[in-house]
């Protein structure tokens, strides 16, 4: 990751936003470094690991409610998805409300990952958060969530 660090000024406003930027982006990216060795860990790459946990929370989606959920655009999901097929933890199936809509669900190897792997993976997160009290947890997840809706289309 680029270090910003400058001697020259740009004032006082924009030299706050760039700092926080840059301590911003350093967490996120050491946490989520972090996160997905632990991901490793189970055999599963990250996306891999983001799919079963939506499926595992949310029960079947569509590909696009998939996506839409992680944030993603569907061009690699078809990829993602046929290799988590082929570890034998999601099937698509046609829904039965809308026959021409396929639904990719958990298997039941796939709930029993979910089962096992999450909360041992929460853990990990729980660990690395907790360098934060819950106070702290609770005021940067309110300032982040402030953050996010103010950079929303």
């Amino acid at each position: 990751m680029t270090v910003l660090k400058t001697t020259k000024k740009y004032g006082k406003k924009i030299d706050l936003a760039l700092t926080t930027w840059v301590k911003l982006a350093r967490a996120f990216s050491l946490l989520y470094k972090k996160s997905v060795e632990d991901i490793r860990r189970y055999g599963l790459t990250q996306p891999q690991f983001a799919v079963i946990e939506v499926l595992g929370h949310l029960g079947p989606l569509k590909v696009g409610e998939i996506c839409n959920k992680m944030l993603v655009t569907g061009g690699n999901m078809t990829l993602v998805l046929d290799n988590i097929e082929k570890l034998g933890y999601i099937e698509r199936v046609h829904s039965k409300e809308d026959r021409r809509a396929i639904l990719v669900q958990l298997t039941e190897n796939g709930q029993n990952i979910f089962d096992s792997v999450f909360h041992q993976h929460a853990e990990q997160i729980t660990k690395h958060i907790s360098a934060l009290s819950a106070d702290e947890q609770k005021k940067l997840g309110d300032l982040l969530k402030k953050l996010g809706l103010s950079l929303r289309d």
